[in-house]
């Protein structure tokens, strides 16, 4: 993989017609790529954290890693979308180097993060419920503007349609420091209690340092850049829509994680993020497009071209939710031997991990729709999304409480946290599927039936392989049901306009500097 490297001032343009969708296919077909290398290297990190470690201290690890992400999502100010319309905004108005206006992005970041980790550090209790495991669990809160540096960074790659780097960073860099880190921290007798932090806190850094690095090569040093105290202030104040949008989006999945920690035991809470883990691997794939998808509908709400982003959010919601449905039926059949490679303590959250990955699956097309309403609606989009998580937290508590009332173990607390999430994406993906397509004028569904037709060729096979022994029926029983199931929607599913996705020749072109003249003379903006 190389890096996508531009002149600095001058992001690439899709052309007109298909290379828009050519720019997502190339964007989401290198991410996909990256879901598999991170499937690779986040495995061992849990195989090794919880069969070396133990249950009760990976679920204090997940508590508290819980509190850091939402935080440093908080910190990051939206620009994973918002970073996008602010550099097309201020390169073509103000003619501001687009270094400058990333650093801008970062230098906020920066001040938050470091209010962030002073708060945790007067209050640990936020962060740590369960109290810790050893005296390294507090350098987590380090991970914190490291974290939402790189959320910054990446989403400026992405503006130069650069995945690479974040495949890098995130599918590469970050869980396999973190998969070698954990294992060979254990063995260090002074370090072995805080082997899990130190992995986490390494892996975040070099991260960090990863994405920098391809951003300095893409846009340089800003020039004559200082503070802008008014500007930063005026941007954080727009940014409060997109910051609320992303904090509830992932605290979603967070949110149950977090409840279990206040009201169950660390052994619960080691047992569910087991499974959440494993399905965060299928989730990767939703945000595969996020970050290419951004500046695609930028340029075409630019220009008022809806008709245009309504057949981008259908073409991309399908390929997201044809290849997250085969997945999910790949971990969920062999659902038992997956949640064993854990051990045999957390085979009882085997009910968790179908639920919540199919609760993943139904919640691509909120993921898709917000995609485009967090530019034309932010306000709406962030009250929906506030109902949404209210919506969540009162069943997680709710299913949590009635299920220690009738003395259920660990395993049905942990599943009806599980159920809450998916009731609660559910209705997300129908309100804002529905207010999409009011906006647009155009349906927005990326619902099809040859979904179902795939689906159950893969099912029966499945089920045969559950009467292998074990370890068979993730080697060769996972792979086998993935692969009847592509099969089948390859054939039955996907169009010509859907195989765009796997044609490496379909690249989109610049357009030259007449063509942007002749563009800007037909632009009819809608703001």
């Amino acid at each position: 993989m190389t890096d996508t490297v531009t002149p600095p001032e001058t992001a690439p343009r899709p052309d007109k017609g298909g290379d828009d969708m050519a720019t997502l296919a190339k964007g989401g077909r290198t991410n996909t790529l990256g879901f598999f290398l991170r499937l690779l290297g986040g495995i061992p990190f849990l195989f090794v954290g919880f069969r070396l470690y133990g249950v009760d201290e990976m679920g204090r690890f997940a508590a508290a890693f819980v509190v850091i992400e939402i935080f440093a999502l908080i910190c990051a100010l939206g620009e994973k979308r918002g970073l996008a319309q602010r550099l097309t905004d201020g390169a073509e108005n103000e003619h501001i180097p687009q270094a400058n206006l990333v650093f801008d992005g970062l230098l906020t970041c920066l001040i938050f993060s470091l209010m962030a980790c002073a708060l945790l550090l007067l209050f640990p209790v936020i962060i740590f419920p369960s109290g810790t495991n050893s005296e390294f669990d507090m350098w987590m809160i380090a991970a914190i503007p490291a974290f939402a540096l790189t959320e910054i960074l990446l989403a400026a790659q992405a503006y130069r349609y650069d995945i690479a780097t974040t495949v890098r960073a995130r599918a590469v860099v970050e869980p396999w420091t973190k998969s070698i880190l954990v294992a060979g921290l254990f063995f260090v007798p002074t370090l072995a209690a805080g082997g899990i932090a130190l992995a986490f806190l390494a892996s975040i850094y070099a991260a960090l340092l990863t994405a920098a690095w391809s951003f300095l090569k893409t846009y340089g040093w800003p020039k004559g850049w200082r503070p802008r105290p008014r500007y930063l202030v005026q941007m954080t104040m727009r940014a409060l829509p997109l910051i609320g949008a992303d904090v509830i989006e992932r605290s979603t999945r967070l949110l149950d994680v977090f409840l279990l920690g206040q009201f169950t035991s660390a052994g619960t809470v080691g047992i569910y993020w087991f499974a959440k883990e494993v399905v965060s691997l299928p989730q990767k794939l939703k945000t595969s497009f996020e970050p290419i998808l951004s500046p695609v509908i930028t340029k075409n709400l630019k220009i008022g071209n809806m008709e245009a982003i309504a057949n981008q959010v259908r073409q991309v919601g399908f390929w997201i939710i044809a290849l997250q449905f085969g997945i999910a039926l790949m971990l969920a059949i062999p659902g038992e031997a997956v949640m064993g490679l854990g051990g045999p303590d957390i085979v009882g959250g085997t009910g968790a991990l179908a639920i919540l990955l199919a609760a993943e699956v139904i919640a691509s097309m909120a993921v898709v729709s917000e995609s485009v309403l967090v530019y034309i609606a932010r306000k709406r989009n962030l009250l929906i999304s506030l109902g949404v998580i209210t919506l969540q937290g009162l069943l997680t508590v709710g299913f949590i409480l009635l299920a220690q009332h009738l003395n259920y173990d660990e395993g049905f607390q942990a599943a009806g946290a599980a159920m809450a999430l998916f009731v609660a994406l559910g209705v997300s993906s129908l309100i804002k599927a529905a207010v999409l397509k009011h906006l647009l004028k155009a349906p927005v569904s990326n619902w099809r039936w040859a979904l179902v037709y795939a689906a159950a060729p893969a099912v029966v096979v499945g089920y045969a392989a559950t009467f292998l022994p074990e370890w068979m029926e993730i080697v060769f029983g996972g792979p086998a049901i993935l692969g009847v199931y592509l099969f089948v929607i390859w054939k039955r599913g996907f169009g010509e306009e859907d195989k765009v996705l796997f044609r490496k020749n379909v690249v989109p072109q610049e357009i030259t500097d007449a063509d942007a003249v002749t563009d800007e003379a037909e632009v009819k903006t809608t703001r």
